[in-house]
């Protein structure tokens, strides 16, 4: 009634369990905490002070106990080897009543076993738990950590326990790495360069302080470093591995294009350093950085542009990447207008997963390409993903339209830009062919033809990423929307003024058969009248000419009798 939450967190612990089954080994209240003499922790003769919580769980927990006899215990040995712990040192020989004790880690009332996720030493709990006494383990961490830690278990990270053992004797497998100012006695200095190829050696301490790895230590990276050697660093056999830090960035890189033209040993495989730097590898929210959006296009040009070593051996159809890029509607925006929110080469590409556009991973394959769009023009990729063009609704083997299509790659232009509402047209035609000739036939298309711009085009109608059945309800062509589809650009059309047929054509017998036997029934008259009367003429022009001749005679006869008189 007094320790309510305590109460109710023994009851959830292995302990209160064993109470309401009856255990007769299950500890009580009145075990731990004493009956009348009850003391506080903060009390250093109280049962639950610091410096006695060994002993009090001992009794319980101590070899050849009945509970360590008759309940299965998972570990052994527990109070021995506590008390030879780094804990137990601190605590039981130093007296330092801030060290960690059974209850800093088990808790005191809510104790469950390490399978149970609420755990507090559940494997997932374990790091939060060292955390409240140890709160800035980052920092704290800055030794090598060989990759035997990390390789136990394939994408597990390890954990404190892992190399920390609880119940045992510290073991310092886990050796002290070379200081900052060890590596720099050497490498601060200019001149220094490789024996074997005479590359400088010099790193700029100045440039790792302001770098985004300013907390990192020269031994994290270059792991193969032996400080007990004259020169730690004679031992180092291997470049350094981005991955151990970065596992799943190492993971896409090794996946995509770069990854593989590296494991190739091809000499013209990017790494990480040649994109973001080596000492001085800086975030890319800092303006100063590669990878900031607006140096995005200038990294990528390095290798990308034209008459360079990644144009040189693209054997694809897209050609002169950055200059196109440049140019487009995603260029003018991040190079002249400076907006950082714009498309650059990684957001299509990705920054560590690049692959060719066959490949049914790559973010740029024909079935992932609106999502890619769509992490920016989110509303148009959900108009897009509900229209008849989206591989969602229309299951068909047919090849569909992606915004690259009807778009382009990297010669994207503004909607409102008159070449491209007049190459849209076209762009509709590759898929519809014989709908776009039928459109050349109307006034619209005849019109446009021109370079009229305002007449309708395909999207005017049909819309431009929300393309729907006309037997959809929601279409712009549907019978309850045309109308008003229309009244666009015609504000006083009426149902009847929309019933026209917008793709008719006089050559299509089956589908227009008044208007094809019109047509020919027409042009066949015209071509017979002209043809019987050209023939009709050229009859009778033998009889013309005679005509005329004759009649020059007559006419020169008259004019001779009137001079004779």
């Amino acid at each position: 009634s007094c320790h309510k939450v305590e109460n109710d967190a023994f009851y959830e612990g292995i302990h209160g369990k064993a109470v309401v089954r009856n255990d007769p080994l299950a500890p009580t209240c009145v075990f731990c905490h004493g009956n009348h003499y009850i003391k506080p922790p903060s009390n250093l003769q109280s049962e639950t002070a610091p410096l006695q919580i060994p002993s009090l769980c001992g009794r319980c927990h101590r070899e050849g106990t009945k509970v360590q006899l008759q309940r299965r215990i998972p570990k052994d040995r527990i109070l021995e080897n506590y008390s030879l712990s780094i804990h137990g040192d601190g605590l039981l020989k130093k007296g330092l009543i801030v060290s960690a004790t059974c209850v800093s880690c088990h808790s005191s009332h809510k104790i469950l076993p390490p399978e149970n996720p609420n755990s507090t030493i559940a494997r997932n709990n374990i790091s939060k738990t060292c955390s409240v006494c140890h709160a800035d383990i980052e920092t704290v961490h800055r030794k090598i950590i060989k990759g035997k830690l990390w390789e136990k278990q394939a994408h597990v990270l390890p954990v404190c326990v892992d190399c920390h053992q609880p119940h045992k004797i510290r073991n310092t497998f886990y050796e002290q790495g070379m200081a900052n100012k060890d590596c720099l006695k050497c490498h601060s200095k200019k001149n220094i360069v490789a024996s074997n190829d005479g590359r400088s050696l010099y790193v700029d301490f100045v440039k790792i302080e302001g770098s985004k790895h300013n907390k990192i230590a020269c031994s994290q990276c270059h792991t193969e470093v032996n400080a007990s050697k004259v020169r730690a660093c004679q031992t180092i056999k291997n470049k350094v591995d981005c991955s151990s830090c970065h596992s799943e960035i190492g993971d896409n890189y090794n996946k995509s294009i770069h990854g593989k033209l590296f494991a190739e040993k091809n000499e013209n495989a990017p790494t990480c350093k040649e994109c973001h730097g080596q000492h001085n590898v800086l975030g890319r929210k800092n303006p100063k950085s590669n990878t900031f959006p607006t140096n995005i296009p200038t990294l990528c040009a390095r290798c990308h542009r034209t008459g360079e070593k990644a144009a040189n051996r693209y054997t694809g159809t897209e050609t002169n990447i950055i200059e196109h890029y440049i140019q487009s509607i995603h260029g003018k925006g991040l190079m002249k207008s400076g907006l950082t929110v714009t498309a650059t080469c990684t957001d299509c590409h990705t920054a560590h997963l690049e692959l060719p556009h066959e490949d049914p991973e790559s973010s740029i394959n024909q079935k992932n390409i609106a999502n890619t769009c769509g992490s920016c023009h989110y509303g148009i990729e959900e108009q897009f993903n509900k229209s008849i063009h989206s591989q969602l609704v229309n299951k068909t083997d047919k090849k569909l339209p992606v915004c690259n299509d009807c778009h382009s790659a990297h010669t994207i232009k503004r909607t409102d830009n008159s070449g491209f509402k007049l190459e849209i047209m076209s762009q509709c035609g590759n898929c519809h062919k014989k709908i776009a000739e039928t459109y050349f036939d109307t006034y619209h298309g005849k019109v446009s033809q021109l370079g009229y711009t305002k007449t309708a085009k395909c999207y005017d109608c049909h819309g431009s990423h929300d393309i729907l059945k006309v037997t959809d309800p929601i279409s712009h062509l549907s019978r309850g929307n045309i109308t008003r589809t229309c009244q666009k650009c015609h504000p006083s059309a009426t149902r009847k003024f929309a019933g026209y047929f917008t793709h008719a054509t006089h050559h299509d017998p089956e589908k227009y058969p008044f208007l094809f036997w019109t047509f020919w029934g027409m042009t066949g008259l015209l071509i017979f009248t002209f043809l019987f009367f050209g023939i009709h003429t050229l009859l009778w022009l033998p009889r013309s000419l005679k005509w005329r001749k004759v009649l020059k005679q007559k006419l020169g006869n008259n004019t001779q009798d009137k001079n004779e008189q």
